[in-house]
């Protein structure tokens, strides 16, 4: 069953990614979306748990965990703060007036792949995240700030309204990241938490070797 999820994952990805690219303008353009990188991290991690679950072993669950982190934080930006029609950061009227190609690759993307990772992570494997590990998967989310700041700079162009410096200014976007940064933390504790839960109902209530003393 682990094996069929993550190739249905892997196909979803592509699939996702796939129609996106063939209505965007620009490859290039489109690979500056959170959206977009955390998709193809999502198809290589599932490719890459296919491969070991077929040999009876899983991957870490620091590294599931950060991709399962980002794909939430994907999908709970995209319906919660873009497709908010009454938000300060509303995108409803641009997806609304995107390309066929561009509505079945946001849906794909921001909601069918997310629902995917969270799946799997909640059912296979036994290994267990640490708390510790929601405060390390926000380096990805700062990075990726640092790259959209870098390269809205040089273009002109910020991938989403809430680091558009033109529009915030550098002092808006830093509130901006501060709020994001602590939802995005929770968001990682939520994950790490969901994982006990269900890691501990798979196995029963004993300790795992593994990670004791490891909190």
């Amino acid at each position: 069953m682990a094996v069929a999820l993550r190739i249905v994952t892997v196909l979803a990805v592509l699939a996702g990614v796939g129609v996106t690219a063939a209505g965007a303008d620009t490859l290039p353009g489109l690979l500056s979306y959170f959206t977009i990188q955390s998709n193809l991290l999502l198809g290589c991690f599932a490719g890459y748990a296919a491969v070991l679950a077929c040999r009876g072993a899983e991957a870490p669950a620091a590294v599931k965990g950060a991709v399962t982190s980002y794909m939430v934080i994907t999908g709970l930006v995209y319906h919660l703060v873009l497709m908010n029609g009454s938000g300060e950061f509303s995108m409803v009227d641009e997806a609304a007036g995107a390309s066929p190609l561009i509505q079945l690759g946001n849906q794909l993307t921001h909601t069918l792949t997310p629902i995917l990772a969270v799946a799997d992570w909640l059912l296979f494997d036994r290994s267990r995240a640490r708390w510790r590990h929601a405060a390390l998967w926000l380096t990805y989310p700062l990075a990726y700030l640092a790259f959209a700041l870098v390269r809205g700079l040089v273009t002109g162009h910020y991938p989403y309204p809430f680091v558009d410096v033109t529009e915030l200014g550098y002092g808006g976007v830093a509130v901006n990241t501060l709020v994001f940064g602590s939802v995005f933390y929770l968001i990682g504790l939520a994950v790490v938490a969901a994982n006990r839960a269900a890691t501990t109902l798979r196995r029963g209530p004993g300790p795992d070797p593994a990670v004791r003393g490891a909190d």
